[in-house]
């Protein structure tokens, strides 16, 4: 483990100053081990550390009725690598909705320093709805499993009437062959579930790291039991307002792709990239902008993709998509310079339609359940029409009506305003430029939580900070803060 003097000098070395310390949640003897009421067993999946064990949590499917129907939430551990110093669990939140981490044990927990394996169980979950705990499927066509469809593009000529329709057929689906589960899939149902998995654990107090819609979940969780928290990190973060929620994080995208695309066009625009685009970062928007609307007039078939043609939104999915890190620049660079020669590369792979149907409902389902959504459909056209003017990179899809516009039932659960109260546990950590959680809204969460949190801002691009960016710097203020409490006393900036 890192010691305090030379973790103190790898950050007065990226941010040219030492950042003062301050003690929240010391490090002490270890506890006494938990009493767990878990069977664990062998888990279902291959290539998996051989550690990784699995185990099943019931939990109430509506929690205003807790004596009624149970559903099984699947859970996965890898003990502590060194029992004696033991502190406690550290879950692994998925991000999505739609998104499980019941391998993360196995994947990128492994990642983390050895200091940190060895002071936690490293748990994952698969979020109710999500197989293989109890799962939902709302039937969808398979042409409606396309993420520009639950992501909807406007028309080319900003029109909504198309969306609508879609939106009524994909409700109208979940609700016919969702069953009851899919009234009861929600952020404060997965936040309750969190808590009966740290009851099963034994766990007086539960350590989390969440990563993007995981760190909604993670605190709202730390909102609705801030004493059962231990130490929590959230990286990249979603903006907590509770007056739009998943509507707002949507919208983000025209902040996230404005503060991520320069970052495209300097790499595609670099002499002696193979996939190189323009000779100059300046050209690379204009071109892109032209060729999308170019393939709104003139698709170009592409068999086996879903759609099978690429055409102007496809484009703009590819490019939003290609924005999530760096090392998808190429796919989308290529992409250009395929389609500037009127050809298309080979179709991308897909998951199964099988499991593209659970992720889906379950992504529709959350967002849907957590906040109302408006009905008509005006206010859409005039929220497209702002956007497309705006923010033509995103085309007015972002404030655009998904499914959630005909969603037919009402939330079950009141949103949760993050606030201030409760314990000084919570480290923030955030890329600058995040196409997805754009630091703007990072920061509305970082404000929500006042001194409950210090927030570290990594000067990097992409969607994930910790332990994906190769900063030093930010890796090691949150890895430090997991293996012994210690956090910066203030908010921090990490360079280059």
């Amino acid at each position: 483990m890192r010691t305090r003097a030379a973790w103190t000098a790898v950050s007065a070395a990226v941010l040219g100053l030492a950042a003062p310390l301050s003690m929240s949640a010391p490090a002490s003897a270890a506890p006494p081990a938990p009493v767990s009421s878990l069977h664990w067993t062998r888990c279902a999946d291959t290539g998996l550390d051989p550690r990784q064990e699995c185990a099943s949590v019931k939990v109430p499917m509506d929690y205003a009725h807790p004596g009624g129907r149970k559903i099984d939430v699947v859970i996965s551990r890898i003990p502590s690598e060194k029992p004696a110093v033991r502190r406690g669990a550290l879950l692994l939140i998925p991000g999505g909705p739609g998104g499980s981490s019941l391998d993360d044990p196995s994947g990128k927990g492994q990642k983390l320093p050895q200091s940190v394996r060895d002071a936690y169980d490293l748990i994952g979950f698969a979020p109710r709805g999500l197989a293989p705990s109890t799962s939902v499927n709302c039937g969808l066509d398979h042409g409606d499993l396309a993420v520009s469809k639950l992501r909807p593009w406007p028309a080319p000529d900003g029109s909504i009437g198309q969306n609508m329709v879609t939106a009524r057929r994909m409700a109208a689906a979940c609700v016919r062959n969702g069953g009851e589960l899919i009234r009861h899939i929600s952020t404060v149902d997965e936040a309750r579930d969190i808590d009966r998995i740290r009851a099963a654990l034994g766990e007086r107090g539960l350590s989390a790291w969440g990563v993007s819609y995981g760190t909604y979940v993670g605190a709202v969780y730390s909102q609705l039991f801030p004493h059962r928290t231990d130490r929590i990190v959230l990286d990249s973060n979603d903006d907590p307002d509770p007056t739009r929620v998943s509507r707002g994080w949507l919208a983000a995208y025209e902040t996230g792709v404005e503060d991520s695309f320069p970052e495209f066009a300097k790499w595609a625009s670099t002499p002696g990239n193979p996939d190189r685009v323009a000779a100059s970062a300046a050209e690379v928007r204009p071109l892109f902008l032209r060729l999308a609307a170019h393939l709104d007039r003139a698709p170009i078939p592409w068999p086996g993709a879903n759609p099978e043609e690429l055409d102007g939104n496809v484009l703009r999915q590819t490019m939003l998509d290609s924005l999530f890190s760096p090392s998808r620049f190429p796919a989308l660079a290529r992409l250009i310079r395929a389609a500037r020669h009127g050809t298309v590369p080979p179709a991308p792979t897909a998951p199964s339609d099988a499991a593209q149907q659970n992720v889906t409902a379950v992504a529709a389902t959350t967002i849907c359940n957590d906040v109302a959504w408006p009905k008509p459909a005006a206010e859409y056209r005039r929220g497209v029409a702002r956007s497309r003017e705006e923010h033509p990179l995103t085309a007015g899809m972002p404030r655009n009506a998904m499914v959630c516009a005909a969603w037919p039932y009402p939330p079950e659960h009141a949103p949760v305003w993050i606030t201030a109260q409760g314990p000084s546990n919570i480290l923030l950590v955030q890329n600058e430029r995040d196409v997805a959680t754009p630091l703007s809204g990072a920061m509305k969460l970082r404000d929500a939580l006042g001194t409950r949190a210090v927030m570290v801002t990594v000067d990097s691009t992409g969607h994930g900070s910790y332990l994906a960016n190769g900063n030093a710097c930010g890796d090691d203020t949150v890895s430090h803060f997991l293996a012994t409490g210690e956090r910066p006393d203030r908010d921090i900036r990490c360079a280059v």
